[in-house]
C-alpha cells in the first residue's frame, strides 16, 4: 500500500510532510505506515484518497474497483497544466497585498494553493475525458 502511496506523492510532486500538513495526518502515522508497522485506518486512508483524487480501493490495490480503464492524463495535459499554474504562481507573486487566512501570503502558501489548484485541475481533466470519451473507458 505504502507503495501507492509514494507513487502518488512522485505523481504530484508533493511531498509527505505536505500530504501530512494538509489532510492532518500525523506525520508518526505516515512513517509508521512506511515502515510496516501499522495499517492506516479507514478515515486515514480515506484522508490521503480525496487529498490525491483517488478511491480508497485505488490507494490500498492500485486499482480502480469499477472495472473501468484508469483515466490517465498525457504529456499534453499535463503541460497545460503546468503552463497555467506558472501563469498563476507569477501573477500571485506579483500582487502587492495578497492575504492568505488572514497573514500576507508567503511563498509556501501560494504553492499550497497551487498545489490544490493542480489537484483540481487534473481531476477536472480526467473527468471530462470521460465525459467525452465514455467509449475508451468502459469495461472491457
Amino acid at each position: 500500500m505504502y507503495e501507492i502511496f509514494e507513487q502518488l506523492l512522485q505523481k504530484y510532486g508533493v511531498t509527505p510532510y505536505k500530504v501530512s500538513k494538509e489532510t492532518g495526518v500525523s506525520q508518526s502515522s505516515l512513517s509508521d505506515w512506511k515502515l510496516g508497522k501499522i495499517t492506516p485506518k479507514t478515515s486515514t486512508l480515506k484522508k490521503i484518497a480525496d487529498y490525491f483524487g483517488v478511491t480508497v480501493d485505488y490507494l490500498m490495490t492500485g486499482e480502480t474497483s469499477s472495472g473501468k480503464k484508469e483515466t490517465t492524463l498525457t504529456r499534453r495535459d499535463e503541460r497545460d497544466i503546468e503552463k497555467i499554474l506558472d501563469q498563476t504562481r507569477e501573477q500571485l507573486l506579483s500582487q502587492e497585498g495578497l492575504m492568505f487566512d488572514g497573514q500576507p501570503a508567503t511563498p509556501e502558501a501560494i504553492d499550497s494553493i497551487l498545489s490544490a489548484m493542480q489537484v483540481g485541475m487534473e481531476l477536472a481533466k480526467k473527468k471530462n475525458k470521460e465525459k467525452y470519451t465514455p467509449k475508451k473507458y468502459k469495461k472491457d
